[in-house]
């Protein structure tokens, strides 16, 4: 089968190989599906550029890339029903913690790591499900339900904070969102938002709080917590909760501990990789209901060939994009 590969850290243009390896084979309790779609995620590229906190080197010999994709059930190991062969999924995890990731023909994993995916719903959304989506509705539901409450979204105009709103929208709460220049909080008003701020603004937090009349925010859906956290301080609820799944620009962050700790605020940092069994249930169930509703609108950045892996990366790196980057195999 054709694959991505890498076996050392780099520039993506200088590590990434397409390569032919063998069709790996469904073990006990697996599937293993025909990947038609390989989402490519910031989380990927720090993985294959050495990026991630205490990891030195890779850790297998060789890695397929990516860990969200969607495809088709071709076969099945031992104790899996045999009518899941045919089965169109998403897949979720596809590269945490294992070797062989998604950006390749076929995959084999854990049955459960490949959730159906509804008949409407295109392969290429369906390689945004697995850690744009799970975030999304993790971070804005995993508190429980959101109905009645005030939501703020950071970065409302990126992939994960686009389908926040639209979760915390469907799932009855108020939501304001912050994003950059004109089209991204265009995006984020698109997406459902009721009020969308610059996120630059030096009054940010007055801004927010006149839009609600003085009163404050109940749960943050938080990209950059690091840089936002004294915003987030000063518009947070009592016992409120900032859920943090990103603080790429400020990496070590100081906190505002006294104001939080009298609030009695939780900080919820999110892995989408290491949820629970019972929140990943939650999460995927959520996300199903949303899918079949047809109340998510998921945006496509660009999708290119699985040869052009590395410049997919690139694309991720650069940031300059309005949308998801997804390879076809």
């Amino acid at each position: 089968m054709r694959a991505i590969t890498y076996s050392r850290f780099g520039a993506a243009k200088d590590v990434l190989k397409l390569e032919d390896l063998a069709v790996p084979q469904a073990a006990e309790g697996e599937v293993l599906v025909r990947i038609r779609t390989s989402g490519v995620n910031p989380s990927d590229i720090r993985a294959r550029a050495g990026g991630r906190p205490g990891v030195s080197e890779p850790p297998f010999p060789t890695i397929v890339p990516h860990s969200d994709g969607a495809g088709v059930i071709e076969a099945v190991g031992k104790g899996v029903t045999q009518s899941r062969i045919g089965e169109r999924v998403w897949i979720w995890n596809g590269q945490w913690q294992r070797a062989f990731g998604t950006a390749a023909e076929c995959i084999a994993l854990p049955s459960e790591q490949a959730v159906k995916l509804p008949d409407h719903v295109s392969f290429e959304d369906g390689a945004v499900l697995g850690i744009p989506g799970l975030t999304a509705c993790h971070s804005v539901l995993g508190g429980g339900t959101v109905e009645g409450r005030t939501v703020l979204v950071s970065g409302g105009a990126g992939t994960v904070g686009r389908l926040a709103i639209q979760v915390a929208v469907a799932f009855g709460a108020r939501v304001l969102a912050t994003a950059r220049g004109e089209d991204g909080q265009k995006a984020a008003r698109e997406a459902g938002a009721e009020h969308v701020f610059d996120y630059s603004d030096n009054d940010l937090a007055d801004q927010i709080l006149n839009a609600t009349s003085g009163s404050p925010v109940d749960r943050i859906v938080e990209v950059e917590f690091g840089k936002n956290v004294e915003t987030n301080t000063k518009v947070i609820a009592e016992r409120g909760t900032i859920a943090a799944f990103g603080s790429a620009r400020e990496m070590t962050p100081v906190l505002p501990f006294y104001p939080l700790m009298f609030k009695a605020v939780t900080i919820d940092l999110v892995l989408v990789y290491l949820l629970s069994a019972a929140e990943r249930l939650a999460a995927v169930e959520n996300l199903t209901t949303l899918l079949e509703k047809e109340a998510l609108d998921i945006r496509i950045s660009k999708v290119l060939p699985l040869e052009e892996c590395a410049s997919a990366h690139d694309m991720i790196a650069a940031g300059d994009r309005a949308g998801s980057v997804i390879l076809t195999i």
